[in-house]
């Protein structure tokens, strides 16, 4: 199976070394009626400069799994990927009930949102003629931000079956994005289970600030695959206790687990503009972060180069390829 790249398509033996979880940008929905939005000349050489940075670092293939209502755009990803070199994938779907999910979705059914991500994969998005790679789903509320439910929604239940339709229709996986204060990563697998999906290509994202072994078990034991994908970001979780979590899950034998930032290059309008000092909070958020600090701490810990190995590189390619 090839994978879908901003640039064009790619084997999975050829990712390499894979960011899972990061952003080159990002708005909250109504971003795009702010007339004061980025300087995209500067902040596409910032983002080409920091691509190149983490190609030098060995790092092959990035993951943006921008939901297309959070400032998704595909030709800044595409000249990021062409004049940086990276193989770039960007995704379809749609974000949670706190922050995301328009209207106009939310008076569709399961299977006409379905066929949208399906189109955006297989013929691309818009007129762009870039298609998305991944399908991105979203639940529960943001810490600090929006106010927690108690539930999975009806309309985030909406864009779970029709992110699950649009896989089964395609072979791409699914990316979801969950509170780390209520994380819905069990229901999440029962929904794709009644929709016949294969877990192995489902990634339960934002895990590592959890902190709960039993939640981590029994993703994993299902056979779905753990996001530690904010490394950096400690206004949420601190780094040690990712650091805890990863470490023992590897020592008794779990290594479903993919590593990534979920850092953002820019944001887009006004409201972008608070956006240094969550960056000045979170001096390690970055890409490079990974690479730099996090890989070498593991190393100094006896975790061994081949299990280093599978959360890079191998268990990207088998997400991306059975």
């Amino acid at each position: 199976m090839t994978i879908n790249t901003v640039t064009g398509t790619v084997k999975a033996e050829d990712l390499g070394f894979t960011l899972i979880h990061e952003h080159l940008s990002a708005g909250m929905p109504g971003w795009e009626l702010d007339p004061d939005d980025f300087d995209r000349k500067k902040e596409l050489a910032g983002a080409v400069e920091k691509l190149k940075e983490i190609k030098e670092l060995g790092v092959k293939s990035f993951v943006d799994p921008c939901p297309m209502e959070l400032g998704r755009d595909p030709e800044f990803a595409a000249e990021c990927a062409s004049r940086s070199g990276m193989q770039v994938v960007i995704a379809t779907g749609l974000y949670n009930e706190a922050l995301g999910i328009p209207h106009h979705f939310r008076l569709m059914n399961v299977d006409a949102i379905g066929e949208i991500y399906t189109r955006e994969l297989t013929e691309g998005i818009g007129k762009t003629g870039v298609k998305a790679g991944i399908i991105k789903v979203a639940t529960g509320g943001i810490p600090g931000m929006t106010a927690s439910s108690d539930a999975i929604s009806k309309a985030e239940m909406l864009c779970l079956r029709a992110a699950a339709r649009a896989q089964k229709a395609t072979g791409a996986p699914i990316l979801c994005h969950n509170s780390e204060v209520e994380p819905y990563g069990r229901q999440v697998l029962d929904v794709m289970a009644e929709e016949g999906v294969d877990f192995n290509k489902v990634l339960i994202g934002h895990a590592c600030g959890v902190g709960d072994m039993r939640y981590y078990f029994d993703i994993l034991e299902r056979g779905a695959w753990l996001g530690f994908d904010r490394f950096g970001l400690e206004s949420i979780a601190s780094d040690k206790l990712r650091m805890a979590g990863l470490i023992g899950l590897l020592g008794v034998g779990f290594d479903r687990i993919m590593l990534s930032h979920d850092a953002v290059h820019c944001l887009r309008g006004r409201a972008g503009s608070g956006f240094s000092a969550m960056l000045q909070g979170n001096p390690n958020w970055n890409y490079t972060h990974i690479s730099r600090r996090i890989l070498p701490a593991l190393r100094e810990a006896g975790v061994p180069e081949a299990q280093i190995q599978k959360l890079t590189t191998s268990n990207p390619r088998d997400y991306f390829r059975k």
